[in-house]
């Protein structure tokens, strides 16, 4: 049985390596969680906030209480605690992006199918950035506009540019094509959704939470690892799996079955996905105590925000840490 001295907050595998972290983010990035209905997710929110609280439910194990928490952050914002929309959700990345992923990847020949599509996972990708901020630096609607037509027109202007440029290019490359637009629009999405956090600085805290300030630095450190880890995430399914279906593609019966391969590829990009989601997510190092949090040292900061901590504090604070979002 679960004791009241029970730290729910504390990751269960090792943060500072990649297998930790691998193994943390599947656990909370799980599609089966997004199957599961809000009730049964704000029981184990209940769960989770009681034992924050030093009243764990009598009867209470040890499991029971890491597979609240599995829930909670699977579903639920770490910065409000409120709990986030289905479809921005890490754990609807697998269903909500083979399905996307999968449609880019077989219509890619037309122009208005590349539109369609490119629109589609756009309108996912802006939802998804929104979703998995860092919630302490409020974005108004006018720039969640902005950023979602910036990167919604950058995806198409290089999808329908690259189309017509690769029309005397081998196949393979064409099929590359839409990997190119969903790279190229991650890299002006996430910024522009996140504006806030390079325009003001993101929020700085110790170790003890106690905040310390606001770093434009920080924030720029923290929207990189995101971009990065995002493009890794769709990179083999995107660049791997045109190269098996053109391969596949020259067999007879394949040619049979054209009405098959739409489907195919949805189920081949959900098999890379199941692991590429939380591998992306673990790319980068965070910190033991909390798996969202990554640390950056204060000699790396600003130098107005540095010797406001250095008067403050001298030396007893050598990092700060911060939510980079996912």
């Amino acid at each position: 049985m679960a004791g009241s001295g029970f730290d729910i907050d504390m990751p269960r595998w090792d943060q500072s390596t990649f297998m930790g972290r691998l193994k943390h983010f599947a656990n909370i990035t799980d599609w089966r969680t997004a199957l599961l209905p809000d009730s049964r997710l704000d029981e184990a929110k209940a769960l989770v906030e009681s034992c924050r609280a030093g009243s764990v439910p009598p009867g209470t194990t040890e499991e029971q209480l890491h597979y609240a928490k599995k829930l909670y952050d699977s579903a639920f914002h770490p910065d409000t605690g409120d709990r986030m929309n289905l479809i921005g959700r890490m754990s609807f990345q697998v269903p909500g992006g083979m399905a996307i992923t999968g449609g880019m990847l077989q219509f890619y020949r037309t122009v208005p199918a590349v539109v369609f599509w490119q629109w589609v996972n756009q309108s996912f990708n802006a939802l998804v950035n929104y979703t998995n901020r860092n919630a302490a630096s409020p974005i108004t609607p006018n720039q969640i506009g902005v950023a979602y037509l910036t990167a919604t027109s950058t995806a198409l202007a290089t999808a329908v540019g690259l189309n017509f440029y690769t029309k005397r290019a081998p196949p393979l490359v064409a099929r590359w094509v839409p990997f190119a637009a969903v790279a190229s629009a991650n890299c002006v999405n996430i910024p522009m959704m996140r504006q806030q956090e390079l325009l003001n600085g993101i929020a700085v805290t110790d170790e003890n939470g106690n905040k310390l300030g606001h770093s434009k630095k920080a924030a720029v450190k923290g929207i990189t690892q995101v971009v990065i880890s995002r493009i890794t995430m769709a990179a083999p399914g995107m660049i791997i799996l045109p190269v098996i279906m053109q391969r596949l593609e020259k067999f007879k019966f394949m040619q049979r079955i054209t009405f098959f391969h739409g489907p195919l590829q949805v189920v081949m990009v959900g098999a890379f996905l199941v692991f590429m989601v939380p591998a992306a997510c673990s790319l980068f190092p965070h910190i033991q105590f909390c798996a969202f949090m990554i640390s950056m040292a204060v000699s790396k900061l600003e130098p107005e925000l540095r010797e406001s901590i250095l008067c403050r504090y001298g030396d007893r604070v050598q990092y700060v840490y911060f939510n980079k979002g996912l």
